[in-house]
Order: structure tokens, then C-alpha cells, then sequence
């Protein structure tokens, strides 16, 4: 079965909350203001900012906030930055050793279209879309998406 982790989930309903709020904030307020105990915070937060989707900021003020817009953020970029590539076997892994059969095995070529396939599935879902709870438009592409999205805002 294809899941994403716990801390990965974890890592959602953060920046979900941080797209919401749109502030920098402690990692202290964001757990009480998600409920997430404040080690995985922590913990979710420096994988985050090792993945360029957070920025941390020290002093008085300081705290966490998003790198960039939500609406340039996508579900492949939350799940990279705490799994590493999606990979859904692993001959699809881009280690040198991720599989010894990979040369003789007829499945390989299927398998990268498959995870292909499923990554861009993956890059069309922005952290503002998430945040902004159903979308009805959810057949339209990730640009009219975005457009749509960013009239409902202003």
C-alpha cells in the first residue's frame, strides 16, 4: 500500500496551518494552535527547513514561516522533503544500488511511467489548495486552479 509516514501527515497539517495563518510563528504556538506535540514540531520543522519549504527565523520575533507562497508549494514538494523522492518501488529510486535486477527486469520501464505518472499527479496539488479546503474545480489544471484560487482570495 502506498502511504506517506506519520511525520510526513504531521508535516501537512503544519504548513496547512502555516498557509492559513500566513505569519511567522513559534513552534510552541504552532503546536498548541494544531494540537501536534511540540518534539514532532521540532522535529517536522528542521525537515522542513532542510527542505526549503520553511524558513526559520531566531530573536524576540522570531519563529517559522512558509518559503514561499503556498500556491508554489505542491504535496510531491511536502512529501520530498520528509520521505525523499516519491518512489513507489525501488527500482524507481535514483540510487546506484537501489535494485541489482533493474537491467534484466521487463517491468522497470512500466514501473518509472507509473511513478512519473504519479509524482506529476502529486506536483498538480498546492499547499494553497489544501489549505483552502475542497475544490470543486478539482478536473482543471494546476495553473486555472491556481487563477481561480487567487480571485477567491482577493
Amino acid at each position: 500500500m502506498f502511504r506517506i509516514n506519520k511525520l510526513t501527515d504531521y508535516a501537512v497539517v503544519l504548513l496547512v496551518d502555516m498557509a492559513r495563518t500566513d505569519k511567522v510563528r513559534a513552534a510552541q504556538q504552532i503546536a498548541c494552535d494544531t494540537g501536534v506535540p511540540l518534539p514532532t514540531v521540532a522535529k517536522v520543522m528542521k525537515a522542513l527547513v532542510r527542505g526549503n519549504l520553511v524558513i526559520s527565523q531566531r530573536g524576540a520575533t522570531g519563529g517559522y514561516g512558509l518559503a514561499r507562497p503556498a500556491c508554489e508549494i505542491t504535496v510531491a514538494d511536502m512529501i520530498q522533503a520528509l520521505e525523499g523522492p516519491v518512489a513507489l518501488t525501488a527500482c524507481v529510486e535514483t540510487t546506484d544500488d537501489a535494485c541489482g535486477l533493474e537491467t534484466l527486469c521487463p517491468m522497470h520501464g512500466h514501473w518509472n511511467r507509473v511513478n512519473k505518472r504519479v509524482e506529476e499527479a502529486l506536483r498538480t496539488v498546492s499547499l494553497a489548495e489544501m489549505a483552502s479546503g475542497p475544490i470543486e474545480a478539482f478536473g482543471l489544471p494546476l495553473a486555472e486552479r491556481r487563477a481561480a484560487l487567487a480571485r477567491s482570495l482577493s
